[in-house]
């Protein structure tokens, strides 16, 4: 399969609590088109609906969430050639499996690679916690 990209597809990635979600409100506000973080929504949809693919309870389970609603996130977005900001992408899932020490990540590499964004990342800086 021929790999898709589109130069015009940002990531702005980084741990919780750094930015992410707060710079992409500022830059909808400035007429940039915007791709919301998908954890967050299958979070609040499984909260809702009592279902279980929750990082808490069944992590494979929403791991498999988050790759097929990243995808499905890239393929909205890629159509625009007007530069459009993405609150995480596919290589989060990636970086998320293996923190959780998923045993089999090929289909998140095959997405990895099938599906491309922009070379250029936005990382959002670390929070320090200093104790006083």
């Amino acid at each position: 399969m021929t790999a898709l990209t589109n130069p015009n597809l940002f990531v702005i990635t980084g741990g919780p609590g750094s930015g992410k979600t707060a710079l992409l409100r500022e830059l909808e506000k400035n007429g940039f088109r915007c791709a919301p973080e998908v954890a967050r929504q299958i979070i609040q949809e499984q909260v809702r609906s009592c279902g279980n693919a929750v990082p808490w309870a069944n992590r494979e389970r929403y791991t498999e969430l988050m790759l097929k609603r990243s995808i499905q996130s890239y393929k909205e977005h890629a159509r625009s050639g007007r530069a459009t900001f993405s609150d995480r992408g596919i290589p989060d899932t990636l970086g998320y499996a293996r923190l959780i020490g998923l045993p089999d990540v090929t289909s998140i590499l095959t997405a990895c690679n099938q599906y491309r964004y922009a070379s250029l990342v936005f990382i959002a800086p670390a929070r320090l916690h200093l104790q006083t």
